[in-house]
């Protein structure tokens, strides 16, 4: 096996770095057409594909089409298939970048095949975090502490990821320079996220629940940014042991942590919940009080409607069974 097959050709690109048609202000643009959440993703999964390579005394780059479909297969044991087509997705990916275009393993019919395969006998569907509900969020109000600046940012942080349907990596790229106060509300800026690769941008608007102060996300956030005397720079901020502000952003594990925190302190199971069950938890909370999936959509920023259709159904599964009519 060639000892450079280990490097994650993929981050470096030298497919495109050797092209010496390409000027060099095309190379460093071109070596950003993938964010870093999917590189890290895919250098994951490449470097777990390496392993298997090594352990098996088989070459990974480039790898044979039936090293690839052996690899999948010890992988199906214990993984998704999901997971099993994103370990692919990562491998054919790694391969492109080291210049296998025309002869990529991943896209012949043995792979496809066996992928087919996989998805055929252990299906596609993705179980995803319970989503915190309308009713779920009034409940954990009563646990912020209001006096202790923890709480105060911990009440901001989820409040406004709930009525934004913001995604945990969205709410911790927020600075004090997206918000725009107004007498309805805050306008927020999104200037890229998941959803946007091209950074064309997107702007939420949050109003004030003026009948319910206690859930308003407009005023928890001007709460904690009073509190916490932001005029600059990251919005949500990590704390030291002593309750001060650090110069720096939360992460989008520590989303994660705070979410399941007031989850358990609610009485929920934290196992069920993560930072994705704020975003989750207003389309279903939407399609629960009759929102229609157009606004649902301009709120949360989906492309498609095929994943908010499934958040629009779970929140009806109730309200529209055909059992509450026969009984």
């Amino acid at each position: 096996m060639n000892n450079n097959d280990k490097d994650f050709v993929l981050r470096k690109n030298n497919f495109i770095q050797n092209n010496k048609k390409l000027s060099i202000k095309s190379k460093k643009r071109l070596q950003k057409s993938k964010s870093d959440n999917t590189l890290r993703a895919y250098e994951a999964d490449w470097m777990d594909f390496y392993d298997w390579c090594t352990h098996h005394n088989l070459q990974a780059l480039p790898a044979e089409p039936e090293t690839i479909v052996n690899y999948i297969n010890d992988l199906a044991d214990h993984a998704k298939a999901n997971t099993v087509s994103r370990r692919v997705s990562a491998i054919s990916e790694n391969h492109k970048a080291a210049g296998c275009v025309d002869n990529n393993p991943c896209r012949g019919g043995l792979v496809r095949n066996a992928l087919d395969a996989i998805r055929r006998e252990k299906g596609t569907l993705q179980r995803g975090k319970a989503p915190i509900l309308m009713e779920d969020l009034q409940n954990i109000t009563s646990y912020f502490d209001n006096t202790d600046i923890a709480g105060i940012r911990d009440k901001a942080l989820l409040l406004l990821g709930f009525m934004g349907a913001f995604r945990r990596s969205e709410l911790v790229q927020i600075d004090i320079e997206d918000l725009t106060f107004t007498q309805e509300g805050v306008i927020i800026l999104v200037a890229q996220s998941k959803g946007d690769q091209v950074g064309q941008g997107a702007q939420v608007a949050i109003p004030y629940y003026r009948s319910n102060r206690d859930i308003c996300a407009v005023t928890a956030l001007k709460s904690w940014i009073h509190t916490a005397h932001l005029d600059s720079g990251p919005l949500f901020r990590p704390l030291n042991k002593y309750k001060q502000i650090r110069n720096r952003r939360l992460t989008n594990q520590s989303v994660a942590i705070i979410v399941k925190k007031y989850a358990k302190l609610s009485g929920l199971n934290p196992d069920n919940f993560a930072g994705h069950s704020l975003r989750r938890g207003f389309a279903t909370s939407a399609a629960q009080h009759d929102v229609d999936e157009r606004s649902i959509m301009q709120q949360t920023r989906h492309k498609s409607e095929k994943m908010v259709r499934r958040y629009i159904e779970q929140g009806n599964l109730f309200k529209n069974n055909p059992l509450n009519k026969m009984f």
